[in-house]
């Protein structure tokens, strides 16, 4: 069965456009352990995803295009490099505590989908990123939520 998912990331660490650059990117750095299930446990690939801009301008927090899973979970070795932000000296080769995945450029929105207006579309009131204080990096989608949100005007 096919998921969906929103994978946050701020636009001066790694936007949309390196995306597109990139065509593809390992999504290392995840340290929270309930995101990191997600990619461990539950992604697969083929997997949509919303590729989110967080901690950006006014305006550009949001939906920024669209991803797909291109390969499977497989442990972080940034988390064993002491030179590396995300490293962690209780993780090495042969314990890998972090997990990431692949994603793959598919599109990109020519107009952010803000948050904003994402909490004021109606069938959108339980997404996860919606709800007040979520901060999570990378959440599930619903089905039905993952095809409004398709619907809207700001794909074209």
């Amino acid at each position: 069965m096919k998921h969906y998912w929103l994978m946050k990331t701020e636009p001066g660490e790694y936007s949309i456009d390196d995306l597109k650059k990139d065509k593809s990117t390992g999504w290392d750095g995840v340290r929270n352990y309930q995101a990191r299930n997600f990619m461990r446990d539950q992604m697969r690939v083929g997997d949509g995803v919303f590729f989110y801009h967080s901690n950006a301008k006014p305006g550009a927090v949001g939906i920024a295009g669209l991803a797909k899973v291109c390969k499977a979970a497989y442990p972080d070795d940034t988390a064993w490099d002491e030179n590396d932000k995300h490293f962690d000296p209780k993780s090495n080769s042969e314990n890998p505590i972090w997990f990431r995945v692949d994603v793959r450029f598919v599109k990109k929105c020519p107009e952010v989908i803000t948050l904003q207006k994402l909490k004021a579309t109606p069938g959108l009131e339980k997404m996860v990123v919606t709800q007040k204080g979520s901060r999570l990096s990378v959440q599930p989608v619903s089905p039905d939520e993952w095809e409004l949100i398709l619907k809207m005007p700001e794909w074209v």
